[in-house]
This record gives structure tokens, C-alpha cells and sequence, in this order.
């Protein structure tokens, strides 16, 4: 009777914690470590012209468009910390605007596409703002660029 039991709860909580599994915000089930999709041996630092700019969990978002050495403009998308953690950094949601000229420094996606895990930002007016969290500030401190 006592085995009968035991399996009854233990089936009883593997159902419990299906349901908070399926019951949790999709992007909480996406989320990834930063090892996962982009490379601390890649560095990066573009410079070009901020088109668009997510405020958002899990993790921010902007685009900049950079003109690469042969002429052409390359859309890149930097993906940054969690609101929360930068918004402590001092960002704001009108940290960058459409057309703001920024040179940033991240790490390169794994797959070679024009996506980073960007670190920092240096905004037009000259001031340099942290935008990651965990490995990627420590590759920014460590002077990988």
C-alpha cells in the first residue's frame, strides 16, 4: 500500500510541475545563455545609425544600420540585458533614437549572422552606457576589443 502511495504523489507532483512548465510566459521558456548563441572570442565594436529600438523582456533589443568598407549598409541587431538590469545602468526607454549615430561594442552571434550581445553603447553625446549583464559585461571589462 505504501508503494502505491509513493507513486501516486510522485505522479501527482511530475503533473504539478508539467503544469507550471506549460503554465509559464513563453519567452521564459525561451530564454538562453549568452554562450548558447554568441561568442566571447568574437568581439566587436560597428559604428553606424540606430533604426529601431525594443524596450522589452526578456532582453532589449535595437537595430543599427552600418555601412560596411565596400559601401554596403548591413542591418545589425544587438540584443542587450533585461530591462530591468539596464534600466539600473541609467537607460531609459528614449535612451536611442531613430538616426542617433552609436558606436557599439558586443560579441558576435556564433552563427556569423549581424547579430551581437551588445556591452556597450557609446550614445551621441559622447557618454558610454553598459547594456549587458553577466558574460557580457565581463568581456567588456576584460578589454577584448
Amino acid at each position: 500500500m505504501r508503494t502505491l502511495s509513493s507513486l501516486a504523489l510522485a505522479f501527482s507532483l511530475a503533473l504539478i510541475a508539467l503544469a507550471i512548465l506549460f503554465a509559464m510566459p513563453r519567452p521564459a521558456l525561451a530564454h538562453h545563455g549568452f554562450s548558447v548563441e554568441f561568442d566571447k572570442d568574437k568581439p566587436i565594436e560597428l559604428t553606424g545609425a540606430v533604426t529601431k529600438f525594443e524596450f522589452m523582456n526578456p532582453h532589449i533589443y535595437f537595430y543599427v544600420d552600418v555601412k560596411g568598407k565596400d559601401g554596403k549598409v548591413v542591418h545589425w541587431a544587438f540584443e542587450g540585458g533585461p530591462p530591468n538590469v539596464i534600466y539600473r545602468q541609467g537607460w531609459r526607454k528614449d535612451t536611442l533614437k531613430v538616426g542617433d549615430v552609436v558606436t557599439v561594442k558586443g560579441f558576435r552571434a556564433k552563427d556569423g549572422s549581424a547579430l551581437a550581445s551588445c556591452a556597450t553603447v557609446k550614445l551621441p553625446d559622447g557618454r558610454e552606457v553598459a547594456a549587458g549583464s553577466g558574460a557580457v559585461a565581463a568581456g567588456a571589462s576584460s578589454g577584448k576589443y
